[in-house]
């Protein structure tokens, strides 16, 4: 059984789930995330306790706003606020990649239907949040790109046409520190706040906060800025910031946010990507206290075997299609269609966030021709395993160099497992990639890689590792996939049909 740890230094949603923004519905908890470029959009959460989360769906399924393979790296759905107010769930985030404005949809349920997205123009920049006052009237915060209201703005807003009600104006400037940005606005007591993060969300990363006694400030800063930060210390997770607050049933508070877990010889380097952390908050003189060891949990079980005998699991994404263009459930598996690259330049991959520090990833196919596995963190830092002509190869891109090499043999006919794995490092790197092949004549490695050149450090941009299926030249049938924590038993695996 998996030991209790600590939500400090684990985090309640692993993996490449950044941008944390949280709300709550009668005793029911709702979070949800950036996407970035993969589909559908925003992943969404649902949980009764604050550490255990299932995931339930995504707000930007199939909108026309957010086309699949049109974002690059670096592109497409950046930071989202989750809210429920008047009975519906409302979420709005930015498309960085499609209409400039800020996209905004809501939903009776968090399982939806979520309505088409309206994308609401005059208001440029990025991390838009929503707050109402007791008259119903709906402000919009955001991180402005506008050279009329520089640092966090505000603008009052119609939800149902999507418009703006008058001009954005400055409300914070943060206290000078880099890239004001990711503001909520809530209210507690006489009191409201201003939320935000600053410094970047690489090391410098911190949180800080504002009140005021209006939405509409002015907004005093808190008078020891950042309240919450990891800057300049040794803890094991980095780069925390970008938070939200959420109130619980019983009156206390707690607050989300997003943190890397780094590894290796300096400047270390993450590969899963910004992960969701859980903090206790208390309240003094109407400030608020981060409490960030208040939370000891179990983690729920990250492994999953897949036979695809039903519908996608929502973990299952794709970083240049929808995964329905390009995966089909058969009752032998899942066929993976072979498409020319998206217009992103990412290839038809079904795939899926590693969650843990070591973890293998094996796929099960009878093809002679075209299967593959891939870890990716684009399309310039990846590596696969992959059937050509009979023979497995293993293919590693790190930037504009590529590697290629060849199984000295023909795999043997029948069922073969392909297979990557994420290792201990040996090499002052955050683990070892082995690409592998199993087969009647058992397992063989082909290639080994120092895991740092398919970290964020390396490769640049906001995403963590992907891992996944892909079809090469004609369309390739997987009978089965397992992902395993190396941490974990087996037997703590989830199976999902």
């Amino acid at each position: 059984m998996t030991d209790a740890v600590n939500s400090a230094e684990h985090p309640v949603v692993p993996g490449f789930h950044p941008d944390p923004t949280i709300c709550r519905a009668g005793d029911t908890y709702y979070l949800a995330h950036s996407s970035f470029e993969y589909s559908p959009g925003v992943p969404l959460w649902r949980s009764t306790d604050l550490t255990t989360w299932e995931q339930v769906g995504h707000a930007l399924d199939g909108d026309e706003n957010l086309r699949p393979g049109i974002a690059g790296p670096g592109g497409g759905v950046y930071a989202p606020t989750l809210r429920h107010h008047a009975g519906r769930f409302w979420m709005i985030t930015t498309n960085v990649s499609g209409k400039v404005g800020q996209l905004v949809t809501s939903a009776p349920s968090i399982e939806g239907p979520w309505s088409p997205g309206i994308v609401i123009e005059g208001a440029v920049g990025i991390d838009p949040d929503l707050a109402w006052d007791d008259e119903g009237t709906c402000y919009m915060t955001f991180s402005s790109n506008m050279s009329s209201a520089p640092g966090i703005a505000q603008v009052r807003v119609d939800l149902e046409t999507g418009t703006v009600l008058d001009e954005p104006r400055t409300v914070s400037r943060g206290t000078g520190l880099a890239y004001p940005e990711a503001p909520h606005v809530f209210r507690r007591g006489d009191w409201w706040y201003l939320l935000y993060a600053e410094g970047g969300t690489e090391r410098g990363h911190t949180v800080g906060i504002a009140r005021a006694k209006t939405p509409t400030g002015p907004f005093e800063l808190h008078p020891h800025n950042p309240i919450f930060t990891r800057r300049s210390t040794t803890f094991p997770v980095q780069n925390a910031g970008h938070a939200d607050l959420i109130e619980r049933l019983d009156g206390s508070w707690a607050m989300v946010y997003l943190g890397v877990r780094p590894r290796g010889a300096t400047p270390q380097f993450h590969v899963n990507g910004r992960e969701t952390f859980l903090a206790g908050i208390d309240w003094v003189d109407d400030w608020p206290v981060v409490v960030p060891d208040r939370f000891t949990f179990t983690p729920a079980p990250t492994g999953f075997t897949d036979r695809f005998d039903g519908p996608l699991h929502p973990r299952w994404t794709s970083p240049g299609f929808a995964p329905a263009e390009i995966a089909e459930s058969t009752p032998g598996g899942i066929r993976i269609a072979v498409e020319d690259d998206a217009p992103n330049g990412a290839p038809s991959m079904l795939a899926t966030r590693t969650l843990d520090a070591h973890w293998r990833f094996s796929a099960t196919t009878e093809a002679s021709e075209a299967a593959a596995v891939r870890v990716r963190m684009d399309d310039r830092h990846w590596g696969e395993v992959r059937i050509d002509s009979g023979r497995a190869r293993a293919e590693l891109h790190i930037g504009g160099l590529t590697r290629t090499i060849d199984d000295d043999r023909t795999a043997a006919s029948g069922a073969r497992s392909l297979i990557i794995e994420s290792r201990p490092a040996t090499s002052g790197g955050p683990d070892d990639l082995v690409f592998a092949i199993a087969d009647a004549d058992g397992e063989r490695e082909l290639a080994r890689l120092d895991g740092r050149y398919l970290s964020t450090e390396v490769a640049g941009g906001f995403v963590g590792r992907t891992v996944g299926l892909r079809a090469a030249s004609t369309a390739a049938l997987f009978t089965d996939v397992a992902y395993e924590p190396r941490e974990a038993a087996n037997e703590n695996a989830e199976v999902h049909s």
